[in-house]
């Protein structure tokens, strides 16, 4: 039997050869035979047998069922992808070769009040990697990054660390370095022409404005700490943002007006479609989509004042051997801010396209801080500039009248305590209006603490009426960073200190002494309260948004967040206290003015063994209020000596070129 009949015979069970009909179903071949030998081949002899492979009926049936599944499980597939996944996985083709891009908004400027521009938009080049498009190969992987680094000036590592991560953005462009020159970024986009994943992208980098010389010789930019700066986002603000538009090469404002009206800033980015090539280098532009500008920003600053506020004040730390201060100018009918000078301060610019680690280190680790915007977040002891408010509220509470008088003999003692006034043998018969001219410690203790069998106010009353000054609560400025400022309690005391409330603790903060903490702002806010009739306005620096056409989109209207409940007549007392600190008493050095002005001067305590603060606090014209001056000094001693001497300065030039010029 051949070799091929045996086969047949072993898959037909052995009926291969016998059974007759068999193959009726079957294909058969006949049997070869040789005639004639060639070579060692030798003829068979003769046979009627033949030779075939036969396929039973139902093996026939099993195979087509196979095919049948197979075809069925493969048609099923490609249902599933067409109709389940067949815009996911478009999706993943298309950006193989088309990709969705973003194409910056210019940011809105911000203007003085007068319209003048305080930053302004650069062109700059960034070179960035999108980590898709990176060779998938290790080895040529690593030779883009080394690459890159080298052409970077940059370590191989920090792009590694980059990219892990940025891990869940491989679509998106990371920046690798910022502000690049024109004539850098041409020699980079040629260099880079041979690493996949890398390419220079344009855009606009901020530039801050500056005054030009000024009398500081630190750093003379205290707009820096309204205006603020932008920088890259962090991988936190990334995730919070991600879906508003914002990508990883982003820039965000981070501190100033930049931050507080960073959604009117940035626009709307537009989006363009584009065709890669493997390497992700744009090929064509197949479809765009304009981006809207920001909006612009005007505020109620005057760069004129601003400028000449930060002279005088920089001058006088200069003069007197100082490092730190601030001020601020508001307009006491709406709380529009009109200068604010927080010093020592930096440049702003020094972040443009990301700040220098020596750099940022040199400005962190100084000790007088001047990244600290001392205007809104400062907190000292108020020292006797708290005094008007506490006069107005022992007027409205009824303890006293503009007739009553207490004997001031250089303080008051209480037990083993004694608690001196300002001046040795004091001031003799005292009412409010002399109390407050010259500041006399013993008047308000006796209104605020009390002595003997007179009941003063007490604590809580005390604070009750300082909380609707504002105090102890932050103001709501338009600036990141406001501090709320504290006012002590005996519950406060008892809970933190666990110590009782002795009646010393309310003399202390009768005068602004003590553990009552506000910041320059919550003075200026709460003079202003007094020199126009008893409204607490919220301040703010921005005036209005407008768009890139100039047209008005949001006036930012004033908005009163206290109204007091103290009378007009009370409140016009007081009025007549200050001014009279000015004409007879410790406001004396501002009296030669050619504007009549009322004030009062403050001298805080807050260290043992250090220089007092040096406060004063005033609005001008005495009789329709319409600028509000508050300074302080850091351990610069006597407000009288110091900071009035700075209000003073300023008043006479707000009063020569802003009243004066316009005057018939």
């Amino acid at each position: 039997m051949t070799l091929f009949a045996s086969i047949v015979q072993r898959l037909t069970g052995g009926r291969a050869l016998q059974t007759p009909g068999l193959f009726k179903y079957r294909w058969i071949e006949e049997s070869a035979f040789i005639l004639t030998p060639v070579k060692n081949q030798r003829p068979l002899p003769g046979s009627n047998e033949f030779l075939g492979t036969p396929i039973v009926k139902k093996n026939l049936l099993l195979v087509w069922i196979v095919l049948l599944a197979s075809l069925l499980l493969i048609m099923g597939r490609i249902g599933y992808l067409e109709i389940f996944r067949g815009e996911t996985l478009l999706s993943m083709a298309e950006q193989n070769r088309i990709r969705i891009r973003a194409i910056p908004a210019k940011r809105g400027i911000i203007y003085d009040t007068n319209g003048t521009p305080m930053v302004g938009n650069v062109t700059s080049f960034s070179l960035t990697l999108v980590p898709h498009d990176l060779p998938r190969d290790p080895e040529k992987r690593e030779r883009v990054i080394v690459g890159t680094a080298r052409l970077a000036d940059i370590s191989a590592e920090s792009i590694y660390e980059l990219l892990d991560e940025y891990k869940k953005y491989s679509y998106e462009s990371l920046t690798l370095k910022e502000g690049l020159p024109y004539e850098t970024a041409l020699a980079f986009t040629v260099e880079s022409m041979e690493l996949p994943g890398i390419r220079i992208e344009g855009g606009t980098d901020r530039e801050y404005a500056h005054f030009g010389e000024t009398v500081s010789t630190s750093t003379p930019h205290s707009l820096a700490h309204i205006v603020g700066y932008v920088g890259k986002l962090t991988k936190e603000e990334l995730a919070e943002r991600y879906a508003l538009g914002y990508s990883p090469s982003d820039r965000i404002g981070k501190t100033g007006i930049e931050k507080t009206f960073e959604d009117f800033l940035r626009g709307s980015y537009g989006k363009k479609k584009v065709e890669v090539d493997a390497t992700g280098k744009e090929r064509i532009v197949l479809a765009e989509e304009t981006p809207v500008p920001g909006r612009h920003v005007v505020l109620g600053i005057d760069l004129d004042l601003q400028k000449n506020l930060e002279d005088i004040l920089a001058k006088t730390l200069l003069v007197n051997h100082k490092k730190r201060a601030a001020a601020v100018a508001l307009d006491p009918k709406n709380g529009t801010i009109r200068a604010m000078v927080s010093l020592p301060t930096y440049d702003n610019n020094d972040f443009i396209g990301g700040i220098s680690v020596n750099k940022y280190q040199e400005l962190a680790n100084n000790p007088d801080q001047p990244l600290f915007n001392r205007a809104i977040s400062g907190l000292y002891p108020s020292g006797s500039t708290i005094k008007p408010e506490i006069a107005s509220a022992a007027l409205e509470e009824g303890l006293i009248t503009k007739n009553s008088t207490f004997l001031s003999t250089g303080g008051l003692e209480v037990g083993q305590w004694f608690f001196p006034d300002w001046k040795a043998g004091g001031h003799g018969v005292t009412n409010v209006i002399r109390a407050l001219a010259e500041s006399v410690n013993t008047f308000f203790y006796m209104i605020g603490g009390g002595y003997k069998e007179y009941a003063g106010l007490g604590a809580e009353t005390i604070t009750r009426y300082l909380r609707q000054f504002g105090m102890g609560a932050k103001l709501g400025v338009d600036l990141p960073g406001e501090a709320a400022g504290f006012l002590p309690s005996p519950g406060w005391k008892e809970a933190t200190k666990k110590e009782k409330w002795y009646i010393g603790d309310t003399y202390n903060l009768s005068i602004g002494q003590g553990d009552v903490l506000v910041t320059p702002l919550h003075i200026a806010v709460a003079t202003a309260a007094i020199a126009n009739g008893g409204k607490v306005y919220r301040p703010h620096l921005v005036e209005r948004v407008i768009d890139s056409f100039d047209t008005e989109v949001q006036p930012i209207e004033p908005q009163i967040i206290q109204t007091l409940a103290i009378s007009e007549e009370h409140l016009k007392i007081v009025q007549q206290g200050m001014r009279a600190c000015v004409l007879s008493g410790s406001c004396r050095g501002i009296s030669t003015l050619p504007i009549s002005s009322a004030g009062k001067t403050g001298t805080a305590e807050w260290a043992r063994g250090k220089e007092t603060h040096a406060w004063y606090t005033g609005f001008a014209p005495f009789e329709n209020p319409e600028i509000v001056i508050t300074v302080l000094i850091e351990e610069g001693g006597e407000g009288s000596k110091i900071a009035l001497p700075v209000a003073r300065e300023f008043l006479n030039y707000y009063t020569t070129n802003y009243r004066l010029r316009d005057a018939p």
